[in-house]
C-alpha cells in the first residue's frame, strides 16, 4: 500500500473555491479501482489549513490517479494560485 499525505495552506479568501475542486477530486478519486481512501481534513484552529490523506493499492495505482480528468481539473485550478504553501510525503506504508 502507498500513502500520500499533503498539507495545504490555502488563501483564506479562496477557501470556498479550493473546497469545490478538492471535494470533487476526492469524490472521483475513491471511484478509481486502485484508490482505497481519499480524505480531506480541515484544521480546527486555522480553517485555511488542510490535510489530504490518500491510500492506493500500489505505486502504479497512485500514478494512474495523476492521469485522471478529475486530477487534471484539480491541477488546473490549483495553478491559479489559491495554494499558498504545500508539503507532501508519498511512499509505501512501513
Amino acid at each position: 500500500m502507498v500513502n500520500v499525505i499533503v498539507i495545504l495552506e490555502i488563501d483564506p479568501a479562496r477557501v470556498d473555491e479550493f473546497l469545490e475542486v478538492i471535494t470533487l477530486n476526492a469524490a472521483e478519486s475513491v471511484k478509481e479501482p486502485g484508490c482505497l481512501r481519499f480524505e480531506v481534513n480541515r484544521q480546527f484552529e486555522k480553517p485555511n489549513l488542510f490535510a489530504l490523506s490518500e491510500s492506493y493499492v500500489d505505486e502504479e495505482a497512485m500514478n494512474l490517479h495523476y492521469q485522471t480528468p478529475h486530477f487534471a481539473k484539480w491541477k488546473e485550478a490549483a495553478a491559479t494560485g489559491f495554494v499558498l504553501n504545500r508539503w507532501s510525503v508519498k511512499g509505501p506504508v512501513l
